[in-house]
């Protein structure tokens, strides 16, 4: 990756001064929280907690490489969706906007899907579930993310950014610590976070309407566009390459470990099936360093006009949180890297968003844009459980932990090189 570029915009040590919220963004504030709690519930439920037992249940012995085949080809079904998705809803032209009925369809078709996940008894059928699942879900989630940079100024991104932060980890930590109650009664459980996926966004869309765009120009959608939908051009963005290369590198550090928590609990640690129970206790230790981290950050960012600095000291603490449970297999070890890990990632969520945000090229693509930087979200639920599942069947799970503190590392010296921002 190259970083020519024209020259950057001269850098002042002046803080800019955050204008204050008017009311439509206050309310969209509001709703931005539910509506990621709402999606990252089941997020954090479903692949966490539910998949890894409904796949145990099939084949004991071979679970971790039958999660490692299902996880593998539901994110990489994620990973396509969500470009596609970002692009065709900036193209959208309608009575409710270009994003609104892409976050309330993908709800309702993911809800379906769901129903399907939750009937499914064989490991063809639970791939073939959670694929559709992923595709459903990933077309309302890039055209929520692409929210705020439709709608929030720059100076207040690092606000946003910290309340979709907080709302993706209290949904995420929050879905294992609540799947666990649905361990004997699977199917429960995934109609649960369907309808309170379903709800959280359908009130988002209601409460925060988008303008009716039919009047706007329309935009031809072709086969160049489909193609383009998956790419930009780092040598013409260096800044977003750069944040997209630290974005994947940090997530794929981060979630070759915690994707296969449940089984480091069952096997490594020695818990066996507690290792259910002790999962909530986890969750809880990760989500309190998550909150304090989140509400800390992100203002202090937009209030010191810095976003690099916090990748920096996110990387670091979740380099170290990997350290633990790698050098101390116990119940504490696991307790002490949950709760640093949640304050690392807090700190990278927190900025993460508005970082990205802040190099995105063009209004007109910020949904396609939004959806190509978010496959270094998802792209690592592809290489993780691959990852991992061959790196646990040759030499265990203790080289995992080595191998996410190397990634980490280097997702935080990945945006080194930005230009633009801070």
């Amino acid at each position: 990756m190259t970083t020519k570029s024209p020259a950057p915009p001269v850098l002042t040590e002046t803080a800019p001064v955050r204008p204050a919220l008017t009311r439509p963004l206050r309310r969209l504030l509001v709703w931005t929280f539910p509506a990621n709690i709402g999606m990252y519930l089941l997020w954090g439920a479903i692949p966490g907690i539910l998949l890894p037992l409904q796949v145990a249940a099939i084949d004991e012995d071979a679970k971790a490489a039958n999660l490692a085949v299902v996880a593998t080809v539901g994110a990489l079904a994620a990973m396509l969706a969500q470009p596609l998705a970002g692009a065709i809803s900036d193209r959208t032209r309608s009575r409710f906007g270009r994003r609104g009925p892409w976050i309330v369809g993908g709800a309702l078709t993911g809800g379906l899907a769901l129903l399907g996940l939750a009937s499914a008894n064989t490991l063809v059928q639970i791939t073939v579930a959670w694929t559709i699942t992923q595709i459903a879900y990933n077309f309302a989630q890039g055209p929520l993310a692409a929210v705020m940079p439709d709608r929030v100024p720059p100076a207040s991104r690092g606000v946003f950014s910290a309340v979709t932060g907080t709302g993706l980890m209290l949904g995420a930590l929050g879905g294992q610590v609540v799947a666990t109650r649905f361990a004997d009664d699977l199917p429960a459980g995934y109609l649960t976070f369907a309808g309170l996926a379903l709800v959280a966004l359908t009130l988002f869309v209601l409460f925060n309407p988008d303008q009716d765009n039919r009047a706007a120009p329309r935009r031809p959608f072709s086969l160049r566009a489909i193609v383009d939908s998956y790419w930009f051009d780092p040598r013409r963005h260096p800044d977003l390459g750069w944040a997209f290369l630290g974005r994947l590198l940090l997530y794929l550090g981060y979630f070759i470990v915690v994707n296969y928590q449940l089984y480091i609990l069952q096997d490594r640690v020695g818990l066996g099936e507690a290792a259910i129970d002790y999962v909530p206790v986890v969750g809880v230790a990760s989500l309190g360093g998550t909150v304090l981290a989140t509400v800390v950050s992100g203002p202090l960012s937009d209030r010191l006009g810095r976003r690099r600095i916090f990748v920096y000291a996110a990387a670091a603490m979740l380099a170290t949180a990997l350290l633990l449970p790698w050098i101390w297999p116990t119940k504490p070890g696991m307790l002490a890297f949950a709760l640093l890990s949640g304050l690392g990632f807090g700190v990278f969520q927190a900025v993460d968003t508005a970082l990205i945000t802040e190099v995105l090229p063009a209004e007109q693509d910020f949904g396609k844009d939004i959806g190509v930087v978010n496959i270094a979200a998802t792209l690592p639920q592809v290489l993780a459980p691959a990852a991992a599942g061959a790196i646990v069947a040759a030499a265990g799970y203790a080289p995992l932990f080595p191998v996410g503190i190397a990634l980490v590392l280097l997702g935080g010296l990945a945006v080194v090189p930005i230009k633009s921002v801070r």
